[in-house]
């Protein structure tokens, strides 16, 4: 009997190999294993799965890359600044990319010559990403802003004129059209599941028009923080307060190309580094796609994307604040100005008050208001609760549109006062300035060390107020700061602060 089964098992054995040696020769698992090869032209099929990290880089600079173009922008001659080629800079105007990096000048004047010293016509380089096959692509605002001519070249060498469809420069993305049709099309993931330390893959493809060989190229890295925010100083009127921040190396010319996960999703489009000479020096940030696909049918459409608006400033609460204004907690923003005639005023929202929520969602920074403001349908009225003399309100405020620029007045002084807490102000010429006469003085020193230095008070503030008694002149503030005692609050033009007494 033993025998037997012996014999049975070695036959059933047997049998499979020779099952499965025939089922091979005869390609019955060919189907099978197509489902699982990428596709040249469908960038949606799915990635392979357990591939090493170089095996996954591979594959996704294989199928996404296909979907990453170089943008050249031609912009009307000007007075010339200085030799070599530009990039439209994300951080306001135009900068060279190069820096004082004589290699880079020489390559390009070995590829296009030198440039003449008179008037010349201005060229940006730029990245982007096909997101429809007949043609759409998105990349940033600033890598075609005034562009003359747009021209588009694919990794296969093709040459396109784009056209400009839609442009927005608060979220720094704008959608170009070019006529060509059956393109190969990035997937668009979801950036609000990204992880902190998630390795991701910035492609770009900045000198397509130059090189024999178009094909972008790729830099690898991990995501290193989210939810950045780029200062008002680097962002201007752009919405850089929700950012992805990467270590994958962002160079010049590389904005508005995707940065991708290692599944081939596009996650973010790569906008900026930080940088001292205009080389990767280890940041950079891209907008998550997410922010994005609000946005992109109507830049497809050429519609003007709305944003809404309170009409305020705001600022984060400090220690100094919560304990003057006698609050539980750092919950909330501090209404640091209110626009004469914009929606705030119009609801009765005050310097002074501490913003809770906004249309019943809890507030805990000027980032989340701003998000939540510019999110809400203007037009329409948002309820917000907020604390004024420790007591609890709330207002309607219909929520308006976002004007087109809401840069900060500069000012000049002309007289000039003495020190106190380490401050000297003068009265603002706002006719020497050319800007509409205004209210307040403005700083023009901050002794080092000093009281009004270590409460962050900079030259060129404008102080309006102190201890909520309003400053129009050199006068008013001589006059309050002669009597003042203790700690003091005072309003600038960038926010409250707490100034101590020497």
């Amino acid at each position: 009997m033993k025998r037997k089964i012996l014999f049975f098992g070695a036959a059933l054995c047997a049998g499979l190999v020779l099952g499965l040696t025939l089922a091979v020769k005869s390609d019955i698992f060919s189907t099978a294993e197509s489902q699982n090869t990428p596709l040249k032209q469908n960038l949606s099929a799915p990635l392979k799965a357990g591939l090493s990290l170089e095996d996954s880089v591979v594959n996704v600079a294989n199928i996404a890359g296909k979907s990453v173009v170089s943008i050249s922008s031609e912009f009307r001659p000007q007075p010339r600044k200085s030799r070599g080629f530009y990039f439209n800079a994300p951080f306001g105007g135009q900068e060279s990319p190069f820096g004082n990096d004589e290699f880079f000048r020489r390559f390009f004047d070995d590829f296009f010559g030198e440039m003449p010293d008179s008037e010349y016509r201005q060229m940006g380089l730029g990245s982007g990403v096909i997101i429809d096959p007949e043609g759409y692509i998105l990349t940033n605002e600033h890598v075609v802003r005034g562009a003359d001519k747009i021209t588009v070249t694919l990794p296969d060498g093709r040459k396109f004129n784009g056209e400009l469809k839609g442009q927005d420069p608060r979220s720094d993305l704008a959608v170009i059209k070019i006529s060509s049709h059956n393109l190969p099309v990035a997937v668009l993931g979801d950036s609000d599941s990204l992880r902190i330390g998630e390795w991701v893959v910035a492609i770009g493809n900045p000198f397509g028009f130059a090189m024999e060989n178009p094909e972008p190229t790729v830099t690898v890295g991990v995501i290193g923080a989210l939810h950045r925010a780029l200062g008002k100083v680097v962002s201007q009127d752009r919405d850089y307060n929700d950012m992805i921040q990467t270590d994958a190396a962002i160079n010049p010319g590389n904005s508005g190309g995707p940065l991708v996960n290692l599944k081939g999703e596009v996650i973010g489009i790569n906008v900026a580094i930080f940088s001292t000479s205009g080389g990767y020096q280890g940041v950079g940030f891209a907008i998550p796609v997410n922010n994005a696909k609000r946005i992109i049918s109507k830049l497809i459409e050429g519609k003007k994307v709305v944003y809404g608006w309170l009409g305020v400033t705001v600022q984060n609460l400090s220690d100094d604040l919560v304990k003057y204004f006698g609050l539980s907690g750092k919950e909330g923003v501090l209404v640091a100005g209110v626009l004469k005639g914009g929606p705030a005023e119009k609801s009765g929202i005050k310097s002074g008050d501490v913003i809770k929520r906004f249309n019943n969602a809890p507030v805990n920074s000027v980032k989340e208001l701003v998000s939540m403001v510019g999110k809400a349908p203007a037009g329409k009225k948002a309820k917000v609760m907020l604390m004024r003399d420790k007591k609890q309100l709330v207002l309607d405020v219909v929520v308006g549109e976002r004007p087109d620029s809401t840069s900060d007045v500069s000012s000049a002084g002309a007289k000039e006062s003495g020190t106190w807490r380490g401050l000297i102000v003068e009265d603002i010429n706002a006719q020497a300035m050319g800007i509409p006469a205004q209210a307040g003085v403005v700083v023009t020193r901050v002794e080092p060390g000093s009281p009004a230095d270590e409460a962050g008070v900079i030259p060129g503030d404008v102080i309006t107020e102190i201890n909520r008694k309003p400053v129009n002149n050199l006068s008013d503030y001589q006059k309050i700061t002669s009597a003042a005692k203790g700690e003091c609050l005072v309003m600038t033009s960038r926010g409250y602060v707490v100034i101590r007494a020497k």
